[in-house]
Formats: structure tokens, sequence, C-alpha cells
């Protein structure tokens, strides 16, 4: 592919260069970063929330850049007379831009995978990974790209972003589609939805999982968060999806059904005792969760090892999602038992003490409400403990992050759990202890007993020693994070590890510390 071949796939405001500008060299890249630039390159410079890559159009030459894509008039005008020689194409969107260069480049592998696109507040990731099992299941091959990890055809990478720009996305698909990948599964997050970074994709199933207060730092209002979202449902910047999976449950799936409705999809619910895709009853059990499903495809007893009912609702999305994709419903029913928990997402840690401890991504305080709600149930009085157990319950708040929900997740854990430890998450440039003190007196005021312990690992084994047999533990907030990014550093910390150390020292396990 040359700078011609590529430019002809391309919505242009405007486009110049030499006489031979670029016509037979072969195009070698397609980057938005200058770092990244090499030789024979094509460097998109747009703008962005944080920065402006048109401030880098000259490192990108430097770099060996064959061409440059803009999304400004101004680097176009200054490229046409400074830069003769050097193919320059004007946009005037430039994610969009950045989309359609690296499907060009990458082979259109977005025309090879059907793509289930989840969003959300809660549920985004365990609602991804049951999908891509399900899918799984029924022998398909699929890319999956989300918080904790990506999947490119059962290989497993880190994760970078929740969705990551386009260019890194469609060369994760073409990579995928290489090995024999047919399907692609992803979160799509309220910020790329808005920057525009999943421009490109048709989403053939869109998934609704809840809308909670959350990224109020960078929407500004839950108006303008909501908004976000429905664009992945009513056809205004993508293309609307053939299947809206919609959470039947959520105050804000009416709306959503009616503007994917208009836009031409085809509308399933989901809910627990409402819905098309529904569970009409379910126990808890020690291993997760039995479920009596009834669906338009029919009606079975379903068994999973995911536990709660946040979990039971995650599964029926997942289900409804897979089947809007062709799955079977005998093949659903069978996979759902094999299905494991996400790695982060009440994940379990066991060391042998008497006393559960539980690890969770749980970071608004609907979540938070939620997981203590799970423990409660946990803790219920039994045969074996006629008393009952505790909630102890360990959370922080992200700094540079949304304010206004601290006071809210100190509420939501003073008046779920019987102890609590409000401690760090990631703290970023903030003070830890500024950020408590937006904590505490909504914590106070729940009556709760508490302490506050801003180093984290301290945190987690106050929490310890003051458990007794039969209470569970919640680690909060971070999850599968392998980080704690502070003011000055980052350094290695990982929730799960932090506790089996700390287990460890009070006599449980080996007690292994990093």
């Amino acid at each position: 592919m040359n700078w011609n071949d590529l430019i002809a796939e391309m919505d242009a405001v405007g486009s110049g260069g030499g006489p031979s500008a670029g016509s037979g060299a072969p195009v070698t890249g397609i980057e938005y970063d200058s770092r990244r630039v090499r030789s024979g390159a094509v460097f998109v410079a747009m703008k962005g929330g944080s920065t402006d890559g048109n401030r880098y159009v000259e490192k990108a030459i430097a770099a060996g850049a064959l061409g440059v894509i803009t999304d400004s008039s101004e680097t176009f005008d200054h490229l046409l007379v400074y830069k003769p020689g050097l193919p320059v194409l004007e946009v005037e969107h430039g994610r969009r831009a950045l989309a359609q260069a690296a499907a060009a480049f990458f082979g259109h592998p977005e025309r090879r995978l059907a793509a289930t696109g989840i969003t959300g507040t809660n549920g985004k990731t365990t609602t991804a990974f049951l999908t891509e099992g399900l899918l799984n299941a029924a022998g398909r091959a699929t890319v999956l790209i989300g918080t904790i990890e990506y999947h490119i055809a059962g290989d497993l990478r880190p994760s970078t972003h929740t969705t990551p720009e386009s260019r890194d996305l469609f060369e994760l698909m073409a990579e995928g589609a290489a090995r024999g990948a047919t399907e692609l599964v992803s979160e799509v997050s309220s910020h790329a939805l808005d920057q525009g970074r999943a421009s490109g994709l048709n989403f053939d199933v869109a998934v609704f999982t809840n809308l909670t207060r959350d990224h109020l730092d960078y929407h500004q209002t839950m108006e303008k968060y909501f908004a976000a979202k429905r664009l992945l449902f009513d056809g205004t910047a993508y293309p609307p999806p053939r299947i809206a999976v919609l959470n039947a449950h959520d105050p804000h799936t009416e709306e959503l059904a009616r503007a994917a409705r208009k836009a031409g999809a085809e509308i399933r619910t989901y809910g627990i005792g409402k819905g098309d895709w529904r569970t009409a009853s379910y126990s808890l059990t020690p291993g997760g969760a039995e479920l009596n499903l009834e669906t338009p495809a029919g009606a079975a007893q379903v068994t999973s090892r995911l536990a709660g009912e946040v979990n039971v609702l995650n599964l029926l999305a997942a289900l409804a999602a897979a089947h809007a994709r062709g799955v079977a419903f005998d093949v659903l029913v069978n996979a759902a038992a094999r299905l494991k928990p996400v790695p982060g997402r009440f994940q379990a840690v066991d060391a042998g003490q008497p006393f559960t401890v539980i690890v969770d991504y749980a970071h608004t305080d609907d979540a938070l409400r939620n997981l203590t709600a799970l423990a409660r149930q946990m803790t219920a009085r039994t045969d074996r403990m006629p008393v009952g157990g505790r909630v102890i319950t360990v959370f922080g708040c992200g700094g540079d992050r949304d304010r206004t929900k601290r006071p809210k997740m100190g509420q939501a854990a003073g008046e779920g759990s019987d102890f609590v430890v409000a401690t760090s998450d990631n703290p970023r440039s903030e003070d830890p202890l500024a950020i408590l003190a937006e904590i505490e007196p909504a914590l106070k005021s729940t009556g709760v007993a508490y302490a506050v312990e801003p180093d984290r690992a301290a945190a987690i084994r106050l929490a310890f020693e003051k458990a007794a047999p039969g209470d569970v533990v919640l680690i909060a907030g971070k999850g599968h994070e392998k980080q704690q990014i502070l003011a000055d550093r980052t350094i290695p910390f990982d929730d799960a590890e932090i506790a089996l150390c700390a287990l460890g020292k009070l006599g449980y396990g080996e007690g292994q510390c990093i």
C-alpha cells in the first residue's frame, strides 16, 4: 500500500504535496504517537483530550514519516509551504481519519470479525469475559478487548486501555483474524465513545449493563455521561447495532430502547423476574448460583460458578448477547456451568484462614453497595455458623478522579459493613490524607466502626487482624490491578498477593511476600 492507495479510502478536506509525493513508496505503518514513527510510516496528527498531536508533526517528519494526515488547517497550510515535497492530507475528524487509515493499512479486519460491544458503569469486564467464553464454547475463536487483558485468538496480552485507540485496536483485530478469529468482544468505555476511539467498528450486538455515578471528572454531568453511552446504540456517531441487549432493571433502558429501535436495532432485554432473557428465580450456592432461565429460545436450569446477584445479571447479559450472535440455546446452557470467575472480580483469596477474603474491582458507590450486599448474604446465619459473620471492608478512592463520589463511597461502605478500613487506592498526584478527609465525614455519619490507614498494605493487615471466623473481608477498588500509582512513582501492588502475604504473617498458608 502506498500513499495514494491509503488516502483513496479516506474522507478528506484537502490534499497536497510534491508532484510525485508518496506515489510509489510503501507505507510501513500508521502512527498517532510521534515517538513510534519509523521510516515510511504515516503520522496522523489529531487533537486529543490532553494534547494535540499537531504539535509533534516536526518530530514525526524528523523520524522518517512518509506523509502526514492532520485535522488542523493551520498544520496543513504550514506543511504545504514549508514541506512542499511531503504528502499531506487534511481531514475534519482526526480520530475518524485514524480509524479509516488503520482499517485500510491493516487489511480491514473489521470485515472479518463480528463485533459485540459492551458498555455500562459496572459489569462490562465480567460480561465481556462470559460472552467470550460462550462464543468459545461454540467453537469460535475470539479477540477480547477490555480492562484486565486482551485475548488474541487464545493469546493473552496485557491491557493498556479498556478501549484502545483505533489504530491499536485494528492491529490487534488483524492479528486475531490472521489466527482464525471470527468474533470481537470489546468493552466500550464512555471515554472511547465520546472521543471517537470506536470509530470504524460496526457492532453487530451492543450490550448495556447499567449506568451509575462515575467518571464525572471527565463528563461533568450524568446527562453527558449517559449521552456518551447512548452513542453506541442511537446511530448518531456510530452505526447502530443489529441487536441491542439492555438491562431491564436500569431506568435508562427505556430511553436507550427507543433510540436504538428508531435507529433500526432489534431490542432484547434481560433481568431478574423481568426481560426477554430472565431468571424467574435463582438461588445462591457456595460455588456460585442456580438459575431458572426463561427465554424466547427456551427454558432451562442453569448452573453458574459466579457468586452473587450482580453476576446473575452479568450472566444473563452474556447469554443474551451470545445467542444474538447465533450460539445455540443448548450450547449456552451447557457452557454456562464451565465459565470461570473473572480475575479481580469477586476473587477469593484462600490461605486456609477461617474467614473469607474477597478482592474486587468495585470502585463506585453502586458497585460497593452490590459487593457488601453479596458479602452480607454470605455471612447469614447457618447451622454451622448460628451467630453469623461480619462484613469488613477495605476501600479507598482514586486521586485525580471524580471527587464527588468520595463521600458516596464512604456512605456505601459504612452502610453495608460492620467495620471499615478507609485507605488509599491510586492517589496519583493527590495527597492520600486529603482524599481520606473527603471520605471520612460520610463514613462517620453511618455510625459504623472504622479506621483510617493510608498505607494500603497496612490497611489490609489491619482488616485481617480484626476478622473472626465466619467474617467476610472485602478488599475493594483495585481488583486485577498490579500497580499502585503514587505522586512520585508507581509501585508493584497486587491486592491478592498483598493479602496472601498478610495472611502468611498471621500464620495462614505459606505467606510468600514479594
